[in-house]
């Protein structure tokens, strides 16, 4: 059987830190208020010339080194973005060009919080079937982009940063199995309004900006999360204390501990960086799973659950060994 196996990670944050008390200078919060409510102290957020597409070459860099790979070992590249460079060509081309790797098939996916999840799943896909045998997959957001720094119910939740992982066809097991949903009927609490299709006006008076109905996307989040987590274990058949590591979205701290909770899993045993991050969306797991990778937390052989969920609404999970 071909497995598809992680052989390398990198991530990427940019230098400018923004502290819960530069958010007090700009809107109407303060530090107690965001550390009672997400758990956040700080977040990253990019320099006016730097993109996307430059994070996720930073993130790209490290984990094909972390691999021992070269980009000319790549035969696909899928990356994860709600904060493309351009309207075309997608961010994976742009970042293929960077990497000066020529001919393989690339591509972006978007689903918000959940992209990550979802890409890694699709190169799962392409791995098993044989279309591929060395995949990079890449997080990547200037999420900081789409902020209101007016509304203090969204501005003081997000930040910017890359997360990558080098996948490679393998013998030995590496992803068990993965696990995508969504629901449209909800899209109306946490989005974009604005969008090109609806003509650039749309963008205007505040539509560019993302909105969120704070409290009903946390209720509906806990309860998602909890049901992919038995839908996970039962098509594994595998109990709470099977799984080793949970590496959830980062995006706030109540809902990370409700999904620990579920699994019956110390917070010991859970990879939180949300706290210097910030909601980094589709970035938020691969830079949480690098993190905990290189300083030694995560071992080969160990049983990981990635989960996620994010505007669309989208779910979903991936259990793999390491």
């Amino acid at each position: 059987m071909i497995y598809t196996r992680i052989s390398g990670t990198g991530s990427y944050l940019p230098d400018k830190v923004l502290t819960n008390q530069d958010l007090e200078k700009l809107v109407d919060t303060s530090d107690q208020w965001i550390r009672e409510r997400t758990g956040i102290s700080t977040r990253h957020v990019a320099a006016e010339d730097q993109t996307t597409v430059d994070l996720a070459e930073y993130a790209s860099q490290r984990a094909l080194e972390a691999a021992g790979r070269d980009a000319q070992d790549i035969d696909l590249i899928i990356v994860a973005t709600t904060t493309p460079d351009r309207v075309f060509p997608s961010t994976a081309c742009l970042l293929q060009k960077r990497l000066d790797r020529h001919g393989c098939a690339a591509f972006d996916v978007q689903a918000v919080c959940t992209g990550f999840v979802y890409a890694l799943s699709v190169a799962d896909k392409f791995i098993r079937t044989g279309s591929a045998r060395c995949a990079l997959v890449v997080g990547a957001e200037t999420l900081t982009r789409l902020l209101d720094w007016n509304d203090r119910s969204t501005c003081v939740l997000f930040g910017d940063g890359a997360g990558a992982v080098v996948v490679e066809a393998s013998e030995e097991p590496g992803i068990l199995s993965t696990h995508l949903h969504a629901d449209g009927a909800y899209e109306n609490l946490l989005s974009v309004k604005g969008g090109i299709s609806q003509g650039y006006d749309s963008l205007r008076d505040g539509n560019g900006y993302v909105t969120m109905k704070g409290n009903e996307v946390f209720k509906v989040a806990v309860n998602t999360l909890g049901r992919i987590v038995d839908e996970t274990l039962e098509a594994n058949n595998l109990e709470q204390s099977d799984i080793d590591w949970l590496i959830p979205h980062q995006a706030n701290i109540r809902i990370i501990q409700a999904t620990a909770k579920k699994l019956r899993m110390s917070m010991d045993h859970v990879v939180v960086t949300v706290g210097e991050h910030g909601n980094t969306s589709a970035a938020s797991v691969p830079l949480a799973l690098d993190v905990a990778v290189r300083d030694g937390r995560i071992q080969r052989g160990e049983t990981l659950l990635m989960e996620a969920f994010g505007g669309g609404f989208t779910w979903g999970s991936i259990l793999l060994k390491y």
